[in-house]
C-alpha cells in the first residue's frame, strides 16, 4: 500500500490500493474513491468493541473498503490542520483524543481507553474516555492545527494547556494540576487547570483546537436581541 498526504492546511490522504488490500474508517469516512472498491459496514471486533468505539466518539460500525482491482481511496480532514500517519508494530498502541482517528490499514484495532484518574479526564480537557489504537498497521490521525512531536525520557514531564494533547504513547502518564495562586487562576488567562504528561514515550501536540477557534469566533457572531 502506498499513500500521499497533500493539501497544506486542509489536507487529504490519498491511498493507492492493490487488489485485495483493505482499509477501515469510521462509518462514512471516505471522501472519494477511484476504481473498483467494495464497501461494507462492519462491527470490526464484535459488539463489545463497537460499543467501546461509540463511547470514545467514533461510529458504532466501521466501514471496510476492499480493493477489487488497483484503486485509489481518499480521506480528507474535517478541520484545518494536519494528517498524521503513525506506523504501529504488532501490539503497539497509541492513545488519541476523541474524533482523531480517520482511517487505518486492515488489522489496526480501535478500543476505549479510560483515564486512570477521573480528574484528569473531566478537568484536563482531553476527556475521560479516549481512543486506543493498536497495531499492526498504519493509522491516520486528524490533528487540529500544526502538530509538534516530543520524545519524553522516563520521568521527563511537560505542562500543556488543556486540549493541546492530540495523542500519546500508551506508556505516557497523563494527569492534571490546578494552577497555583488565586491571581494566576482568575487573571492569568491560562485557565484553572494544566495537563501534565510524563514520560517515557512520545506525545503529539496540536496548536489549535475546535474549542479555541470557537472562542475566537463567537464574539463576532451577531446575536439576536
Amino acid at each position: 500500500m502506498k499513500y500521499v498526504i497533500e493539501g497544506g492546511a486542509l489536507p487529504v490522504v490519498r491511498i493507492f490500493l492493490e487488489p485485495g488490500e483493505v482499509m477501515i474508517s469510521e462509518s462514512g469516512g471516505r471522501t472519494w474513491a477511484k476504481g473498483d472498491i467494495l464497501t461494507e459496514a462492519s462491527s470490526e471486533g464484535g459488539a463489545k468493541k463497537a460499543l467501546g468505539r461509540m463511547f470514545s466518539g467514533e461510529s458504532l460500525f466501521m466501514s471496510k473498503y476492499t480493493a477489487q482491482s488497483a484503486a485509489e481511496i481518499a480521506f480528507a480532514s474535517s478541520f484545518p490542520g494536519k494528517i498524521l500517519a503513525v506506523e504501529l508494530g504488532e501490539g503497539r498502541s497509541i492513545v488519541a483524543q476523541r474524533k482523531a482517528f480517520m482511517c487505518a490499514t486492515y488489522g489496526v484495532t480501535l478500543s476505549t481507553f479510560f483515564q486512570k484518574k477521573i480528574g484528569a479526564g473531566f478537568a484536563g480537557g482531553e476527556g475521560f474516555i479516549m481512543q486506543k489504537i493498536t497495531g499492526p498497521g498504519i493509522a491516520f490521525l486528524e490533528i487540529d492545527g500544526y502538530c509538534v512531536e516530543y520524545d519524553l525520557q522516563p520521568g521527563e514531564r511537560m505542562v500543556l494547556d488543556t486540549g493541546v494533547l492530540a495523542a500519546m504513547d500508551e506508556t505516557i502518564n497523563m494527569d492534571i494540576e490546578m494552577v497555583k495562586g488565586v491571581k494566576n487562576m482568575f487573571l492569568g488567562g491560562e485557565g484553572l487547570f494544566d495537563t501534565i504528561v510524563t514520560g517515557p514515550g512520545k506525545v503529539y501536540l496540536q496548536t489549535m483546537t475546535i474549542e479555541n477557534l470557537a472562542k475566537l469566533i463567537i464574539p463576532f457572531i451577531p446575536s439576536k436581541n
